[in-house]
């Protein structure tokens, strides 16, 4: 006999079947949507006009949201890059795949000559590249005859582990590093061995949105899935001269009630968004995507192309030049409060999303891949994206699918000053875990949207029940944990 969960397990899987069957049905006797997919890297929840920033100027993804929809408690499966993309890609969580940290972050086995040496704990052995096994949305898609188009940063390994073999017939710029480290930086020459350098002057952003536009252009007749994944706007702080002139005449009348700086563990977080460099960072990256939704319009493409738009991690604040704020959120890239992992997301899906509506339920970045699936008129393979929901009943307004919790593991020092943790989102709750001494924090996240009120003390009981579901989410997944660091001593 089936147990509860068993078959509410089947009938889901079997529901969602029935749906892709009929949307599939529908889409086979019509063009089958294209799929633009926009992923800006380290952008903050509040970084768009959109998402409430009044100093970036972003017009053009603000158009887009008003035409699509807005998710308010959108969320990273990991607070540093490598792990999102990864589960973006597969529909799974990182600790599934062991995928953990950004790839080339320290390992257990080389962290003697890392700032992390004598920290209490050794940082979980992790993989270093996406598994060729794993079978992506691109893979996905190319067999359902879809041309597959990468442009920009990939960072999921090393040759061998590239865009090019993951299901992207083309890829512009997609390797293993996680940033313009090249001799131009975000300017021609970029040292990329997958973006031919351009003519002087060229900026990245709108190079990559050229390729993408380009792309588009020779595939007009064909369905399509387009991945333009920015640089943008990821350290090196480097912007158009013009841009960050503008900017620094308008952080002049910037006004802010309060410090301009607090501090997070060890760390100085910024509370404002006046960084002129940054602005001009963010609103060049909104240029760039502006130049590829006209080309859409352009070519009539519009009423028949999904575009998702989203970030991998959250706003980079308590390190690295501190370039932006995500108030009202805690901290942010690096860390498991919400300015680390809550992100901005906006689905635009022509004849289905409401214009300018706003939803205000939990999803996360495992969720791409089987909503696509479903948008496109493909039968669901769970088998595949294990931790991903479909999202189609939230889009369409028809309901809310079942999802008792979302999960995170980074077992790792961050860069931003973190240390290892774990985390669960369930209902309005938030739990975060942390390694070195299983401290616990709980939060109302509907009550304390700024993470400020830690009620572990006075909620033991919720304590306990959101610490055996992140422990028998751990299990099941083979999460990997951090060690003793025997090269560790209190006294320094």
């Amino acid at each position: 006999m089936l147990s509860r969960r068993t078959f509410l397990k089947i009938s889901s899987i079997t529901a969602a079947s029935l749906t892709s069957a009929v949307i599939f049905n529908h889409c086979s006797s019509e063009k089958r949507p294209n799929f633009l997919f926009l992923l800006v890297d380290d952008l903050g929840w509040t970084d768009l006009g959109c998402f409430g920033s009044t100093f970036y100027e972003t017009l053009n993804i603000d158009k887009l949201a008003s035409q699509g929809m807005r998710f308010s408690q959108a969320y990273a499966a990991c607070p540093v890059c490598s792990p999102t993309r990864a589960s973006i890609m597969t529909g799974k969580y990182p600790a599934r795949m062991n995928t953990t940290d950004w790839f080339g972050a320290p390992q257990p086995y080389n962290v003697q000559n890392h700032w992390t040496r004598n920290k209490p704990l050794l940082p979980a052995e992790y993989l270093e590249q996406l598994p060729l096994e794993e079978k992506t949305m691109a893979e996905t898609f190319k067999e359902n005859g879809y041309r597959t188009f990468f442009a920009g940063k990939w960072h999921l390994g090393p040759e061998g582990f590239w865009p090019e073999d993951q299901g992207f017939e083309i890829n512009k710029g997609g390797w293993s590093r996680g940033g313009p480290y090249g001799p131009g930086i975000y300017f021609t020459p970029y040292g990329n061995p997958r973006l031919e350098d351009g003519p002087v002057g060229e900026h990245l952003p709108d190079r990559l949105a050229t390729e993408t536009v380009k792309f588009i252009a020779q595939n007009s007749e064909k369905p399509f899935l387009a991945f333009l994944s920015f640089y943008s706007v990821h350290t090196p702080l480097v912007g158009r001269p013009d841009l960050v002139e503008k900017y620094k005449a308008k952080s002049k009348s910037v006004t802010f009630k309060g410090k301009k700086w607090l501090t997070e563990g060890e760390q100085k977080v910024r509370q404002v968004q006046d960084h002129p460099v940054y602005g001009a960072m963010v609103e060049a990256m909104d240029l760039a995507v502006g130049k590829v939704l006209d080309k859409l319009e352009q070519l009539n493409l519009s009423d028949n192309t999904v575009i998702i738009f989203t970030s991998d991690n959250g706003g980079l604040s308590t390190s690295e030049g501190h370039p932006t704020s995500n108030l009202p959120l805690r901290a942010g890239k690096g860390w498991l409060y919400e300015g680390g992992i809550r992100e901005p997301l906006i689905i635009k899906f022509p004849g289905v999303t409401q214009a300018g509506s706003i939803c205000d339920e939990v999803v996360t970045s495992t969720d791409f891949y089987p909503t696509m699936l479903e948008m496109a008129g493909m039968p669901l393979q769970q088998n595949q994206h294990l931790d991903g929901i479909s999202l189609m009943s939230l889009l369409d307004q028809s309901g809310t699918p079942e999802r008792d919790a979302i999960y995170w593991h980074y077992p790792h020092y961050g860069n931003q000053g973190s240390s290892p943790g774990a985390a669960i989102r369930s209902g309005d709750w938030k739990l975060i875990e942390y390694f070195e001494d299983n401290r616990a924090e709980l939060y109302n996240i509907k009550n304390d949207i700024g993470e400020r009120n830690n009620l572990a003390d006075s909620n033991t009981e919720k304590v306990h029940e959101l610490k055996e579901k992140l422990h028998k989410w751990q299990q099941e997944v083979d999460a990997k944990f951090p060690a003793q660091n025997p090269a560790f001593s209190a006294d320094g």
